[in-house]
């Protein structure tokens, strides 16, 4: 029952981000500034987590020690990553569809294991360099390069966005599991999503004020704070400890399926049998890395 109950909470933790991209593009399209959502997003998210800290973190901050002005800076410094993966990604799916901008997303797959092996100086596993290689090729058909003339208009714009999303999605993640991991959660995603408001108003400065429209920030930021600032990592990190890494990081990769699935079904996206199959190989790669570790467990 308690793997049933972690596996549970991090499907819908993998679902709430997939949904993410889709009520972003809905609101852009609906008039709404990927400033003013962005900044609504943050907003929305600190002033929740404000209340549940209030509300549920008292008996775990009692704990531990309170947090050091250098543990909330590194905090913070990790917390701009986060803001810099929605800002980009937001900015991608502007220019290509929500289907290739959770693809170029997941590429921080292969960079995860390249950013890990600088950093560590090992050279990665050989599982993991099939892995990453896996990773590409499925990249290359679900993206649509190949079978679909209107693949061939790809945005470079959008394209070159969703690489930098990629690449801050994978600070986010390396710096997650290791920044101040004594923290209770809530401590931790607090102080992270301020670091994130902190960048998305220096990334667009005084295009807020320009762009500001109080119905899509008290509506859209709020749906979106819900479903990618608040939900997720409360329910990741309530299901990858019972789950463990290796069973978690494969059902978390449900994340990718329903967001093309929800960008099918609400924005009429038109996902054709390669992409799916370009889908697989990189839920392949994702199963092929992980669960050799919960095997072994």
């Amino acid at each position: 029952m308690g793997q049933l109950k972690g596996i549970l909470l991090v499907a819908a933790g993998a679902c709430s981000y997939g949904v993410l991209a889709t009520f972003v593009k809905m609101a852009t399209n609906d008039g709404g500034h990927i400033g003013n959502l962005t900044l609504g997003q943050f907003v929305w998210g600190i002033l929740i987590l404000f209340i549940l800290r209030l509300l549920f973190g008292g008996k775990a901050k009692k704990a531990v020690a309170p947090a050091s002005l250098k543990e909330k800076g590194q905090l913070l410094l990790a917390g701009t990553a986060m803001g810099l993966t929605s800002t980009f990604y937001y900015l991608a799916i502007q220019y290509i569809p929500v289907s290739v901008g959770i693809i170029l997303l997941m590429q921080a797959i292969w960079m995860g294991i390249l950013l890990e092996a600088v950093l560590e100086r090992k050279f990665p596993p050989l599982i993991k360099i099939m892995a990453a290689a896996i990773v590409l090729v499925g990249t290359f058909l679900a993206t649509g390069i190949l079978g679909q003339e209107e693949s061939l208009s790809l945005d470079w714009r959008g394209l070159a966005f969703g690489l930098a999303a990629a690449s801050s999605y994978t600070v986010t993640l390396y710096s997650s599991n290791r920044v101040v991991l004594r923290l209770p959660n809530l401590e931790r995603s607090y102080f992270m999503v301020w670091g994130g408001l902190i960048i998305t108003v220096l990334f667009w400065n005084l295009s807020l004020i320009d762009n500001f429209g109080w119905a899509d920030f008290a509506s859209w930021g709020l749906l979106i704070a819900v479903f990618g600032t608040v939900l997720p990592p409360i329910l990741l990190n309530e299901g990858m400890p019972i789950t463990g890494t290796g069973l978690g990081s494969i059902i978390a990769s449900m994340e990718i399926p329903v967001s093309i699935l929800f960008a099918y079904v609400l924005l009429n996206e038109q996902v054709g049998s390669l992409q799916w199959l370009g889908v697989g190989l990189i839920l392949a790669a994702v199963f092929w890395i992980n669960w050799p570790k919960k095997a072994k467990a």
